[in-house]
């Protein structure tokens, strides 16, 4: 378990995507089950592509 502090604009733009996904897609979600399933894109993302990844090329910058 781990403690992740976000912005006020990182924590209104995950409040509006669970907005979204319950009025535009039926998706009764918590911001936390969007998180957990956000990581585990990326990490997903990153075994499968590896240096491709958007989690790399992300944090390289680019």
């Amino acid at each position: 378990k781990i403690t992740v502090y976000v912005s006020a604009e990182e924590l209104m733009d995950l409040e509006h995507a669970r907005l979204v996904l319950r009025g535009e897609h039926g998706l009764a979600v918590d911001r936390g089950r969007i998180v957990r399933e956000a990581v585990a894109v990326v990490l997903a993302d990153l075994e499968s592509r590896g240096d491709a990844s958007i989690l790399v090329r992300r944090l390289r910058g680019r």
